[in-house]
């Protein structure tokens, strides 16, 4: 197949240095005619300096018969190549039909998503598409996704960016450990051959519940440190970051608040505008979200060296003087690392001891309506208590912390098997089972 080329090949170098070696002789000839003129243009000119009239006339009828032979007279000057290449003619009918044989892959299809088949559960999200005919040339797929809070199709102006997956090999994907702190998820496919990456596919919008709340900083005793995610002991009650908070407000105080002061997660308690909501011995910090209704799950762990923590839950009215655990209106367990550990769950100044291990990251369930709040080991889902009760008004997120510090998880949704246990018969403790605690 390739004598026909190569041939070819060698016909069209012949004729190219038959052309070349052509262009060298004109040229040469013509550099001699040139040099000959200018020979004979120089003897004229030293022919008029002449004064004896006997040999200026010898001279000039040499350089008249020397002009009449001069080269520079029989030559054409036209180039004996041009650009008009009609004179040749090179078949390529047989590469013709060879790239006519030559079969392209095609660009593919554009992928279905199957609503039905996809899935939002324990932080995940699994997707299921399908492609709309056969096509044996897909090599892989990309998933693209991003967060936001408007439901329905996705918008063309977005905040967030399209995050991506690659080198997707089957039809079905779970994106894992997932923060919901938005509504919805936006999800989008798109098939890829070896070639080129196809259309993406119809967008789709799945709603990702998940209970995002916050410390809430003026709500906090004031020897804690309050950020949005996290908590911290104080033994210096705030008062260096109170002398920095006025030395900022007092250097060039203006009538609109400085973006940077405004928009800063930090709330040390001698900023707020609430600083003894909880004092004496209540170390206590509530979140800045209520739960009036349904089922919500968070989880929180401590410090390694934490002293003394509690979490759970509480009625907005709790006393500022009042600790978790010793009143009505609060439910949580407490850790005690003091001296020597104690677990308990605590409630109505009564308590149960829980004979176990206290785990490095506890997940707090509170189902609202069916008046239940349970606490989990997060890693394994172990349950470590159960209160059952009726709540009579709204209930937020508590927490109190001593000589340590807390960091709080949350955007997370109820576990499948935090829902199936309570489902079941997993119920352990009550209020009625917990024992008085000394005054």
């Amino acid at each position: 197949d390739l004598k026909l080329p190569l041939s070819r090949a060698v016909f069209t170098c012949l004729v190219d240095v038959s052309i070349f070696c052509s262009h060298q002789n004109q040229l040469t000839m013509c550099t001699n005619a040139l040099e000959s003129s200018e020979e004979l243009l120089d003897y004229a000119n030293r022919t008029l300096d002449t004064d004896d009239p006997e040999s200026f006339g010898k001279a000039a009828k040499q350089i008249k018969d020397r002009v009449t032979m001069a080269p520079a007279f029989r030559l054409c000057l036209k180039l004996k190549i041009s650009d008009n290449m009609t004179h040749l003619m090179v078949d390529f009918s047989q590469e013709k039909e060879m790239l006519k044989s030559l079969k392209f892959l095609p660009v593919p299809r554009a992928p279905e998503i199957d609503p039905a088949e996809c899935l939002v559960a324990d932080n995940c999200a699994t997707i299921s598409w399908r492609m709309p005919g056969e096509d044996d040339k897909i090599d892989h797929y990309i998933l693209e996704y991003r967060k936001t809070n408007f439901e329905g199709p996705p918008r063309i102006k977005e905040e967030r960016n399209w995050e991506a997956v690659d080198s997707i090999k089957k039809t079905e994907y779970m994106l894992s450990v997932l923060t919901f702190e938005s509504k919805y998820m936006n999800f989008r496919v798109r098939a890829c051959n070896k070639a080129v990456a196809g259309d993406y596919s119809e967008p789709i919008t799945l709603e990702t519940k998940g209970f995002n709340f916050a410390f809430d900083g003026t709500t906090s005793h004031q020897n804690l440190k309050v950020e949005d995610f996290s908590v911290e002991w104080d033994s210096s009650g705030g008062k260096g970051q109170e002398s920095k908070v006025k030395g900022k407000e007092n250097k060039g105080r203006s009538g609109t608040p400085s973006p940077k002061r405004t928009s800063t997660t930090c709330r040390p308690a001698s900023a707020r505008s609430n600083r003894d909501r909880f004092t004496g011995e209540s170390y206590t910090v509530l979140g800045d979200s209520v739960i009036e209704s349904g089922q919500h799950y968070w989880e929180v762990n401590a410090q390694k060296d934490c002293k003394c923590y509690s979490m759970g839950v509480s009625y907005r009215n709790l006393g500022k003087f009042d600790q978790l655990g010793k009143t009505n209106t609060s439910w949580c367990i407490h850790i005690n690392n003091w001296l020597q550990t104690s677990f308990a769950a605590k409630h109505n100044n009564k308590a149960k001891t829980m004979d176990m291990p206290v785990p490095k990251k506890i997940g707090v369930y509170c189902d609202y309506d069916g008046g239940h709040i349970s606490f989990y080991n997060a890693d394994t889902k172990q349950l470590l208590h159960t209160f059952r009760t009726k709540f009579t008004q709204p209930v937020v997120p508590a927490f109190m912390v001593w000589c340590g510090g807390l960091t709080l998880h949350t955007g997370l949704q109820v576990p499948s098997s935090v829902k199936s246990f309570q489902k079941g018969d997993g119920l352990s403790g009550s209020a009625n089972s917990l024992i008085s605690l000394p005054q």
